[in-house]
């Protein structure tokens, strides 16, 4: 019995679409089944949820495809990580349809190159969004991470606190807030509390 086509797309921000990659895949020949993603990750992160379904899910006699080396990684060393561990499990790759070959001197170059590409795509990217960034910051225009809370609801989160009414888990629900956000607040409040204690005592 022959292998079947394992397919992996993945886009790196939430806003954008799955749609192309899928639809490529299917013309490769990969069940919308057989087909795992990744929405919202980027290719320089290794810990990604349908990347670890799809490694997981080929055997040997399988194919791996995806449509551009990019989408499975942004690095040459990650590229080629996995597909050592793919050629390791007896498992082909397959780029665009194009089987990628480990034992051919020029398809090992090919494979190369494509990963210097994605790599040095994503040092362009990252140089681009620091340079944005610094203009925007020059410019004023970057604030900084806001705070979840305005100054209004975080007094009235404290003086609701204070009454001992409600349970911690009420009161982030009330305010909209993740539990992780009460506590910090909280405990900056304690924080500025001590230390102020601490000014009039010495």
């Amino acid at each position: 019995m022959g292998g079947i086509e394992i397919g992996y797309a993945r886009v790196s921000t939430t806003d954008q679409d799955l749609t192309v990659q899928r639809q490529a895949l299917l013309r490769l020949g990969v069940q919308d089944v057989h087909i795992y993603v990744d929405h919202g990750m980027t290719g320089t992160n290794r810990a990604r949820p349908g990347l670890r379904e799809a490694l997981a899910a080929v055997r040997s006699g399988d194919t791996h495809v995806v449509t551009k080396l990019d989408r499975l990684a942004r690095s040459l060393r990650d590229a080629r990580d996995i597909a050592d561990e793919l050629t390791a499990k007896g498992v082909a790759l397959s780029l665009g349809g194009s089987r990628y070959d480990p034992t051919d001197p020029i398809g090992r170059l090919l494979f190369n190159v494509l990963g210097m590409v994605a790599e040095f795509e994503r040092d362009l990217i990252s140089m681009r969004t620091r340079e944005c960034m610094a203009v925007a910051r020059a410019e004023g225009r970057l604030k900084g991470k806001q705070p979840k809370l305005s100054k209004t609801q975080r007094t009235l989160l404290f003086e609701l606190h204070d009454t001992g009414d409600y349970t911690q888990t009420e009161e982030a629900e009330l305010f909209s807030v993740s539990r992780a956000t009460f506590y910090r607040e909280i405990k900056r409040r304690r924080a500025l509390f001590l230390g102020s204690c601490e000014a009039h005592i010495f």
